[in-house]
């Protein structure tokens, strides 16, 4: 029997048509120590003809592995969700790879769509910040085509848990308090520091110069955690919220930012709404994440998402140089 899990990938991955046909190819971080090795993909621009790939019962589009475009290209990483992979925002990842930019998009260790081995272990917490920083490692170093990325120009995506993700790889620092109910009955080294009150040491990256946070998960941020938040940040907000994410902790954030941000309100839309819209066969089987509300176009709303990250990470990653 084929796996749920997997059958999410694929549709995710293939089910919707990639119209531009940005280049792509997969990568893997090597791990580092005790840290695993992170699977994910590159979109980067392309001039070469796309051809069809096969993939089940379904044909994609695309300029498999072709040789990178362009010079000085700034590169944007993304973070998915709670158990979302590399392949969940391919949409956005398209536009600016169509548009110059490098995307490189991953899937963290143990918190995805085929690894959940750690979704709900207080670790995840403390190293998807870092898994944003060895990613930005790889791209600039190990890569076959680092030289081509201006390191000078790196912005980030991130939803959901990866909006938390983004946020503490920008500066915030969360408060995790020494009763935090993830560390009950838990005596690892970092539930240990927890109990102690000590916080964790946290992976910020100074050479994000710019993000874009889309519905984040915020309930480890009070109003002093993001004191040495400094790059311009574009934040959305669902209407309705889902996934432990309420409107109100969004608008939140939106105030205590030291600079004001960028921040879109999105009437009528749900938490998940930041996913691609789903096929039917995906909506049939999760619809949870697929399901709209009444009236809401999710295509539609895609559109202006991608439009408008695209204009905010021309503006601060581009123009600037």
């Amino acid at each position: 029997m084929i796996r749920l899990d997997f059958i999410l990938v694929v549709f995710l991955c293939l089910a919707t048509p990639l119209a531009h046909a940005a280049g792509f190819q997969q990568i893997e971080v090597p791990g580092d120590g005790a840290l695993p090795a992170i699977k994910g993909g590159v979109w980067y621009p392309c001039g070469q003809q796309p051809s069809d790939i096969k993939g089940g019962s379904l044909t994609v589009t695309i300029a498999k592995d072709c040789p990178v475009a362009g010079e000085k290209l700034p590169l944007v990483v993304i973070s998915h969700g709670k158990g979302g992979t590399f392949i969940g925002h391919h949409d956005t990842a398209e536009t600016l790879a169509d548009a110059g930019f490098v995307v490189v998009a991953i899937s963290h260790p143990g918190d995805n769509a085929l690894d959940k081995s750690r979704i709900n272990d207080f670790s995840i917490f403390v190293e998807r910040p870092a898994d944003i920083k060895r990613t930005i490692d790889f791209m600039l170093g190990p890569w076959p085509d680092a030289g081509k990325i201006d390191a000078a120009h790196i912005g980030l995506f991130g939803f959901s848990r990866g909006g938390y993700t983004g946020l503490i790889a920008i500066g915030a620092n969360p408060h995790f308090g020494k009763r935090l109910r993830m560390c009950e009955g838990n005596n690892s080294a970092l539930c240990d520091q927890v109990h102690k009150g000590a916080l964790p040491e946290l992976t910020h990256d100074l050479r994000i110069k710019a993000a874009v946070i889309a519905d984040p998960l915020s309930v480890f941020f009070t109003p002093d955690s993001f004191k040495a938040v400094k790059v311009p940040v574009q934040l959305w907000g669902s209407e309705r919220g889902g996934d432990g994410v309420t409107p109100e902790s969004v608008v939140a954030i939106a105030n205590q930012l030291p600079e004001k941000p960028e921040f879109h309100a999105v009437p009528n839309s749900q938490h998940f709404d930041f996913l691609p819209p789903c096929p039917p066969e995906l909506a049939k089987a999760m619809p949870v994440i697929c399901a709209d509300p009444p009236a809401f176009d999710r295509a539609a709303f895609h559109r202006e998402l991608n439009a408008a990250t695209l204009a905010f990470f021309r503006k601060h990653l581009v123009s600037a140089q």
